[in-house]
C-alpha cells in the first residue's frame, strides 16, 4: 500500500494522530471515532499495510501503535508531516480530548459495550 493512498482518508489520518500518544486497542480507537468496527478494521489494515502503524495481537484484542525506527524512511516522514501539520487542528484537537475521557476506561469494558450494540 502506497503511503500517501493510505493517507488520503481524513479518518486514518485521525487515527495516526490519536496513537502518537501511543498504544491503543481496536476497540479504544474504534470508540474513539464511532465507525463500525469493519470500517475501522479496514482503516487499520490499510495503515498497517503502508506500515504507518503496527499491529500486536493480545488474546482477543490487537494493538496498534506507531512505528519507531524499523519504519521506512517514507512512512517515517509522512507521520512527522502529519503530526506538525494537522495536530492543532479543531478535529484532532477534539479527538484528543475525547481520547483523554476514553482512557479512563477499561478496554475490555469497551469491547463489550461494541459486542452488545
Amino acid at each position: 500500500m502506497n503511503v500517501s493512498k493510505a493517507l488520503a482518508d481524513a479518518n486514518r489520518v485521525r487515527i495516526l494522530l490519536a496513537l502518537r500518544g501511543g498504544e491503543l486497542c481496536g476497540c479504544q480507537l474504534t470508540e474513539l471515532f464511532g465507525l463500525a468496527p469493519s470500517t475501522m478494521s479496514k482503516h487499520l489494515s490499510l495503515l498497517y499495510q503502508a506500515r504507518l502503524v503496527n499491529a500486536r495481537k493480545k488474546g482477543r484484542w490487537v494493538y496498534y501503535s506507531l512505528p519507531g525506527r524499523e519504519a521506512p524512511e517514507p512512512a517515517r516522514a509522512a507521520l512527522k508531516w502529519v503530526a506538525r501539520s494537522l495536530a492543532g487542528e479543531a478535529q484532532m484537537r477534539a479527538d484528543a480530548r475525547r481520547l483523554k475521557q476514553l482512557l479512563r476506561i477499561d478496554p475490555t469494558e469497551l469491547c463489550k459495550r461494541q459486542c452488545q450494540r
